[in-house]
């Protein structure tokens, strides 16, 4: 086990220029991963240390990251992180909202199995006490504000269930029912009791209120989807709610509460130009030009045979951005046009108005 110091002496020595040069050209992560495959500098990656298949449609994994991502990320309760897998020499890489607390020296992850998922099937039938996984930065802002509301509810469906279950497990070690201090209610919805994941560890969160809804079976705490009956048994008139999960979740409880904070697992229904702008795309480090379809940027770059790093296809990892050297696109989700050479933009929601040239 290396101590604080042995770690710092560690990373000086294998970021020296001398080893630096010993190295080349391709660095010390190659030779270093050799030994350990999470042993790297400049890659941040964890080795998966649990997996639990609790329900049919859902794996938990634990993850425990390397110093290349513990030294530079931190990840709030609700955030998501990027993760990265190798499949049959490809890379992909998806957002996942960790479930634990804040703090916490692990990752926990609980992937729901999307039929035509293939990172969520991969991870489901493959995954192994051992594996190695990327790790690519940290996001969301889907996060408890600093000054705690003192009655909270939270809302969630399906595997939609992480975010708010670590703002709930983070409210508890904080204290935050303490005392009487605080009130913490939780409503999760899932098709049967056989499918909703964390049964267990919702239950055994002392203090918390927890309802269960099953929408495709009967014996949940609760009858039909979310009304102003749910609202009643579970929290009347919260101080805030945190619902995450399938959009017409969202919103109903948008149309039954107040002071709603939400994340949705759902793609949003994007307004792409109903005529094509005509104008040329050039991907110009792969030496290919299309005529602009109307379509994103990720779709096209796809359709002419390049294959970028993506994630969630949604503008919320980040993963697909890409330097727009010259030309104007209109982002999708926001409206925001980017007019200005060399600016970054999200290429899966982005697309052409006019000719525009990007380094792919």
């Amino acid at each position: 086990m290396f101590t604080q110091t042995s770690r710092a002496l560690r990373r000086r020595v294998l970021g020296s220029d001398l080893v630096d040069l010993l190295t080349g050209p391709h660095g010390v992560d190659r030779y270093t991963e050799l030994v350990a495959p999470t042993w790297t500098l400049g890659e941040a990656r964890a080795k998966v240390t649990a997996v639990r298949r609790a329900t049919p449609r859902s794996l938990t994994l634990t993850l425990a990251p390397n110093e290349s991502f513990t030294s530079t990320c931190t990840v709030k309760a609700g955030q998501y992180v990027n993760v990265t897998v190798e499949i049959d020499g490809r890379r992909h890489t998806r957002c996942y909202s960790p479930a634990n607390a804040e703090g916490s020296a692990e990752i926990e992850l609980t992937i729901g199995r999307h039929d035509c998922g293939l990172v969520s099937n991969y991870l489901y039938e493959r995954a192994r006490r051992g594996m190695v996984v990327g790790l690519a930065g940290v996001g969301g802002d889907f996060t408890l504000p600093d000054r705690r509301p003192r009655r909270i509810l939270f809302v969630s469906g399906g595997s939609g269930i992480t975010p708010v279950l670590a703002m709930a497990r983070t409210l508890v070690a904080e204290g935050h029912l303490e005392t009487g201090a605080g009130e913490i209610a939780f409503v999760h919805y899932a098709r049967s009791a056989v499918e909703a994941c964390y049964r267990d560890d919702l239950a055994a969160l002392r203090g918390v209120r927890v309802l269960h809804g099953y929408t495709r079976s009967d014996g949940g705490d609760l009858v039909g989807r979310f009304d102003s009956g749910h609202l009643a048994a579970a929290m009347p008139s919260p101080d805030a709610v945190f619902v995450c999960g399938p959009k017409d979740l969202v919103d109903a409880v948008r149309e039954h509460c107040d002071n709603v904070h939400t994340e949705s697992f759902v793609p949003p229904a994007f307004d792409a130009p109903a005529i094509a702008s005509g104008g040329r795309i050039t991907f110009s480090d792969s030496g290919i030009d299309v005529t602009d379809d109307g379509r994103p940027l990720l779709e096209q770059a796809e359709a002419a045979g390049l294959t970028p790093e993506s994630g969630c296809r949604m503008g919320i990892c980040h993963t697909c951005t890409r330097r727009k050297i010259a030309g104007t696109v209109r982002n999708l989700t926001s409206g925001a046009v980017s007019t200005g050479p060399d600016e970054e933009v999200q290429i899966c929601v982005s697309v052409p108005v006019g000719d525009v040239e990007l380094s792919l």
